[in-house]
C-alpha cells in the first residue's frame, strides 16, 4: 500500500495441539430448540448460533494463523514460500467448511511475467452443498505476499500476515453462522505489493485482476460492500481509514466501533491511500473501506516482526468488523 500526499518459535507438539483446538472450532453452528429444526438430527445435541458473534473472535488464534505465515519467512509474489503459504491458507479455510478457489492468472511487473494466485472462499447455508455464487452481498479481503527486498530479510508480520491470519479466523468464526457466511466472499489477493514501486501498472496486482474479473463477470453487481484489512496488528493500534472512503460504510463501521467501545482505535486520515480497496472501488464499482494503520513506524522494514504486534489489535479489527457484518447482513 502507499499512502498519497496532497515471540520465541513453539514446540511442534505445541504447535500441533493449537492447530488441532483450531481445527475443533470449525463446528458449523445450527439451530437448537425442541422440534429440531437445525441441521443435525431431530433431538441430537446442536451448537447455537452466537447472537453477538462478534465476541466469537479469538485474537490468540488469529496470532497464532499470523506466525504459521511469518515463520515461512519472505513470501513475495511467485516465490515458493509463498506457494506454502497458500497451501496452510487453503488448509484452513477448508477444516472450517469454506470452499476456496484458486484464481491464477499472469501478472505483466516491470521485471517480466509473474506467476500469481488469488484465494477466494465462499460458504454455502446448506451442509454438502457447494456454495451459491448469488449469495455473496459484501467481502472481506486481505493481501498474502510481502514485499519483495534484496538487501533485508522482510517476513511481513504485520504487513501481510497480520491481516491474512486475522482473516483466517473471521472464516473460523463466520462457520458458526452458516447462513451469514453464505453472504460473505473471503479474498486472499496475490501480488498487492509492488514490485519496484507504486504505479497505475505496479502494485495491487491481484486485486485489479479480481476487480476486473468481478465486473466483467457481473458479479460485482450482487456486492453490498467491501471490507480490506491491511498492516492490523500493530500493539500500537491507530486505524487510519483514507480521507476518501465511501461515507455510508465509514460511518457505519465506526457505530460498530462505538458499539464496541473501540472507538478510540479509529481516525480518518489526512490523505487517500493506494491500496487493494481501491480496484474494488474505481474498477467493481463495489463501496469498500480500507482499514488500515498506516502509522507503522516498521513498515517496509527489516523490523516488521511479530513482536511488533499484539493479539488484542487483531481481535478488535475482528470484533468491529464482524458486529457491522452481522448488523448489515443478517
Amino acid at each position: 500500500m502507499l499512502s498519497i500526499s496532497p515471540s520465541r518459535p513453539r514446540t511442534l507438539v505445541q504447535a500441533t495441539l493449537l492447530v488441532l483446538l483450531s481445527l475443533a472450532a470449525c463446528g458449523r453452528g445450527t439451530k437448537s430448540n425442541a422440534d429440531g429444526d437445525g441441521t443435525g438430527p431431530r433431538g441430537a445435541a446442536q451448537a447455537t448460533i452466537p447472537a453477538e458473534i462478534w465476541t466469537e473472535f479469538n485474537g490468540t488464534l488469529a496470532m497464532e494463523a499470523v506466525k504459521q505465515q511469518v515463520a515461512l519467512g519472505p513470501r513475495p509474489a511467485g516465490s515458493p514460500a509463498l506457494a506454502q503459504a497458500r497451501e496452510k491458507i487453503i488448509a484452513s479455510l477448508s477444516a472450517c467448511g469454506w470452499t476456496p478457489e484458486a484464481q491464477t492468472f499472469q501478472a505483466d511487473t516491470p521485471y517480466g511475467p509473474v506467476p500469481m494466485t488469488n484465494l477466494i472462499a465462499r460458504f454455502s447455508a446448506k451442509k454438502g452443498q457447494a456454495p451459491d455464487l448469488t449469495s455473496q452481498k459484501a467481502l472481506v479481503a486481505s493481501h498474502y505476499d510481502t514485499k519483495k527486498f534484496t538487501t533485508i530479510s522482510f517476513v511481513g508480520a504485520n504487513d501481510g500476515a497480520s491481516s491474512t491470519g486475522a482473516l483466517l479466523e473471521l472464516a473460523r468464526v463466520l462457520a458458526k453462522d452458516p447462513a451469514l457466511a453464505a453472504k460473505i466472499e473471503l479474498v486472499f489477493f496475490d501480488g498487492e505489493e509492488a514490485v519496484q514501486q507504486f504505479t497505475e501498472r505496479d502494485g495491487l496486482y491481484g486485486s485489479r485482476y479480481y476487480a476486473s474479473h468481478l465486473r466483467e463477470s457481473g458479479r460485482n453487481t450482487q456486492f453490498k460492500f467491501g471490507i480490506l484489512w491491511d498492516m492490523i496488528g500493530d500493539k500500537d493500534l491507530t486505524v487510519t481509514l483514507p480521507l476518501d472512503s465511501p461515507k455510508e460504510l465509514t460511518q457505519g463501521v465506526l457505530g460498530s466501533a462505538d458499539a464496541l467501545q473501540a472507538r478510540q482505535f479509529f481516525r480518518i486520515f489526512d490523505r487517500p491511500m493506494l491500496d487493494d480497496h481501491v480496484p474494488l472501488n474505481q474498477i467493481a464499482k463495489i463501496p469498500t473501506l480500507d482499514v488500515i494503520d498506516f502509522e507503522y513506524n516498521a513498515w517496509h522494514t527489516a523490523d516488521d516482526t511479530l513482536e511488533q504486534l499484539s493479539p488484542a489489535s487483531l481481535q478488535t479489527i475482528g470484533a468491529v468488523t464482524l458486529h457491522y457484518l452481522s448488523s448489515t447482513l443478517r
